[in-house]
């Protein structure tokens, strides 16, 4: 097997590769090195790569290197910078496994990357499946990508690098807290271990039944799929006309366990290209189960579903990008601004004389203007910045609402949006009025 192992310098990748150069001959395994320097963290990435190049070197391996800029990317997207490198990430190795070529890519998650994985999922929200976490095996069309390490703990993997007096690179953003991810490693897991020290052992045990689980019910929808999904519209005298949208036949599910309920109503959704979350689901269930001839639901990503004597019709509104002749409003810091166009009126105050940035705030100018795709705002309470469309998705606000939504920017960040609590701006505070209430 012609087998990439993505190394970043960091003590799991550094043992991944130690330990498989060690049983390479017996595993039969032709082993390179991939490293990805994502343009971040400046002098100490470039470490990162020379650490790395090193190593290969010494241990005679083929090297393969690219650099991506994440922050350019993920200001692109719209993502997070944990997205954003992953997304890169992942796009670099199938492209590798395609051009080497390779037969598939080893990457270093451990035991406790799982349990961290499977806390944020169930922090997020996550239905079952997502609950599996990170799965040893990956299969993309150009080839695998492979976790031999998720049995091993993170101390293990450190034991073992000692012994061989082999050392590592350490990630300073690995301890900074502006990222989820090492909030649940440094304080919430610890906190929980508290209450039961074997939690991340468990935290991987519902990982591994999650996986199970869901390829039994991925046979499972597969079988019972065909007997309630119905394409296209139904027409007089028998048949069914083809075209956009599903249905399912409501008697069919309404026989059905819950939990298969759910799933086809989800697996119908997905079809159409929509994710459902529980609220929207159980809205479906039941329209489905409980609703009339006639009745309609209108659900986030332009989901509509109507109910029929005999089915649950769903389909997909094209999607209503924001308008783009809708005024934007501007004020000095501060001022005020009537908008009519968006049925508000802010009041811009100063909650001090100097604004985040150090310029003072007067000097400021404030936009009050439509939202645009990869907007993100920060929330009061949230742990960092959501997409506005994510927010407006989960505050159900579809058509032509969604087609127009007040956001108010200073200094490029939205520092007001409608419809929810926004993380306040030094130096600056937003007082609204509905004008709509007014009248």
């Amino acid at each position: 097997m012609r087998l990439g192992v993505g190394v970043s310098g960091g003590a799991d990748s550094v043992a991944l590769l130690r330990a498989l150069h060690e049983r390479s001959g017996s595993l039969g395994l032709v082993l390179h090195v991939a490293h990805l320097h994502h343009g971040l963290r400046g002098a100490e990435a470039d470490g990162d790569l020379e650490f790395v190049r090193a190593l290969a070197a010494e241990l005679g391996l083929p090297f393969h290197e690219a650099r991506v800029d994440v922050a350019a990317e993920a200001e692109k997207a719209g993502e997070t910078l944990e997205e954003a490198a992953r997304r890169l990430r992942y796009a670099w190795f199938r492209t590798l496994l395609t051009e080497t070529p390779l037969d598939a890519v080893a990457t270093a998650h451990t035991r406790d990357d799982q349990a961290e994985t499977v806390c944020g999922k169930f922090l997020r929200g996550a239905w079952t499946e997502g609950l599996s976490g990170i799965h040893p095996v990956v299969e993309f069309p150009e080839g695998r990508i492979v976790r031999p390490l998720l049995g091993a703990t993170r101390a293990e993997v450190e034991a073992y690098l000692r012994a061989l007096g082999q050392g590592w690179r350490e990630d300073a953003s690995n301890r900074d807290p502006a990222f989820t991810r090492n909030r649940i490693r440094h304080e919430l897991l610890p906190r929980l271990e508290a209450w039961n020290p074997r939690l991340r052992d468990h935290l991987a045990q519902m990982a591994e039944l999650a996986r199970d689980e869901e390829a039994w019910w991925q046979a499972e929808l597969a079988r019972l799929a065909p007997q309630v999904l119905l394409a296209g519209r139904p027409v007089r005298g028998g048949g069914r006309a083809s075209g956009d949208g599903l249905a399912l036949d409501v008697v069919r599910l309404a026989g059905l366990a819950p939990a298969l309920q759910r799933r086809l109503l989800r697996f119908a959704a997905e079809k159409l290209g929509i994710a459902l979350d529980f609220p929207a689901t159980e809205a479906l269930r039941t329209l489905a189960l409980e609703g009339r001839a006639g009745q309609k639901r209108e659900l986030a990503h332009g989901l509509r579903a109507e109910r029929t004597p005999r089915e649950l019709r769903l389909g997909v509104e094209a999607a209503t990008a924001p308008a783009e002749a809708a005024p934007v409003y501007t004020a000095q810091i501060p001022g005020e601004i009537d908008a009519k166009a968006f049925g508000v009126r802010l009041k811009i105050g100063l909650a001090g004389p100097v604004a985040a940035d150090g310029e003072p705030a007067a000097a400021r100018t404030a936009h009050l203007r439509n939202w645009k795709p990869g907007d993100r705002v920060r929330l009061r309470y949230s742990s960092g910045p959501r997409k506005v469309k994510e927010v407006l998705e989960r505050l159900r606000v579809t058509g032509s609402s969604r087609a127009v939504w007040p956001v108010l920017e200073v200094a490029g960040r939205i520092v007001w949006m409608k419809g929810v609590e926004v993380e306040p701006e030094q130096g600056v505070t937003v007082e609204a009025t509905d004008l709509q209430a007014e009248i």
